[in-house]
């Protein structure tokens, strides 16, 4: 989608357009001619606004419905969410704004910060249900990131997002690059942000007993065939027949590596395939690795340098070593996806770490 540009400076138009783009609202101004701005990228569930209001706006808003992120970058927020204490937002803090089912209220003061909104059902389904059991619904219970660490680790997050992903549009168009950004902000709230996501113990005891060699065959069958598409660890767990708790300690135990980072060993293969039978002429390196769903081109190359011993480029443009033969391959690439591997005496399929 083409990015969306606002600008204006009738408090009217102001409120009509913001009401559109999140939820209804009133809002007030402490200027004749209020100067309001917002710029939006949208990729799949995410959107990624950028605001700015150079007055003292006040304003009221109904329930968001989606999960809103918020990273200040100058001036000041007031806010009350229903039922809670006021809070204040300054230049650096990350925050989710208020939870997608309250209304809140309060001031901005010549602000400019980002705003980062997703699906409630991203939360769901990062965090996962237990086979058999009615899903609760997932919580976050607080606005601010449980410790100093992770206050850093969200901040970095949105901005790779906003800054890294989906500033560029030819990169957020691609599905598995779309899909990985909101699994990655999902997962990132669930991580730093307070919520009832954790599972109590006795569950973790039957998630080890179902962590065996059929739960990984069946996961690792369903990866292979569904590379090309969306996929989260909650997919994958329900293919596989276990919790996503159940996958992770799978993987882990059998593999040493974890659902998604087999996932991106995978697509770094179906990639490593694409360049070799790729033409140069038409193909590049960096649509490549967007339609498998790699954010980063340098990551990409750096990842992709440390299994193939040669650089995506190289591969794509069929460069042969200095004695005539082929560029020398990392000796890992013998565990690639054309090779079986043994996991407790059975054969499965393995991939190397990119």
């Amino acid at each position: 989608m083409e990015p969306l540009t606002f600008e204006s400076r009738d408090l009217g138009q102001a409120e009509e357009f913001l009401s559109r783009a999140y939820a209804s609202m009133s809002i007030g101004s402490d200027v004749d001619r209020p100067h309001t701005r917002v710029s939006r990228h949208v990729a799949g569930p995410v959107s990624v606004d950028h605001v700015e209001f150079d007055f003292h706006m006040s304003y009221a808003v109904d329930p968001l419905g989606k999960v809103c992120l918020c990273v200040v970058e100058s001036g000041r927020i007031d806010q009350r969410v229903e039922g809670e204490e006021e809070d204040v937002f300054r230049p650096g803090d990350a925050v989710l704004i208020t939870p997608p089912d309250r209304p809140y209220r309060g001031l901005i003061s010549r602000a400019g910060f980002t705003i980062i909104m997703f699906d409630t059902d991203l939360l769901q389904q990062v965090a996962g249900v237990l086979p058999g059991r009615p899903p609760e619904p997932v919580q976050v219970l607080g606005h601010r990131p449980v410790s100093a660490a992770a206050a850093r680790h969200l901040h970095r997050t949105l901005t790779y997002v906003r800054d890294d992903v989906l500033s560029d549009p030819g990169l957020a168009a691609e599905p598995l690059v779309a899909a990985g950004a909101g699994q990655l902000l999902a997962a990132t709230v669930l991580t730093t942000l307070p919520s009832n996501a954790a599972l109590p113990g006795d569950e973790v005891a039957a998630d080890r007993r179902d962590a065996h060699t059929q739960t990984l065959r069946r996961a690792v069958a369903f990866i292979d065939e569904h590379a090309d598409a969306p996929l989260g660890i909650a997919e994958i767990a329900a293919a596989a027949r276990v919790s996503p708790r159940a996958l992770q300690y799978a993987f882990r135990r059998h593999l040493n590596t974890t659902p998604l980072g087999y996932l991106r060993q995978v697509r770094m293969a179906r990639a490593h395939d694409e360049l070799r039978a790729g033409d140069p002429a038409t193909l590049t390196v960096t649509s490549v690795a967007a339609r498998w769903g790699f954010f980063h081109p340098g990551r990409f190359a750096a990842s992709y340098r440390a299994v193939y011993g040669r650089t995506p480029s190289e591969t794509l443009h069929g460069l042969r070593s200095v004695d005539g033969g082929p560029l020398g391959a990392s000796p890992d690439v013998l565990t690639g996806p054309s090779t079986g591997t043994t996991v407790d005496g059975e054969e499965t399929t393995s991939t190397t770490e990119p």
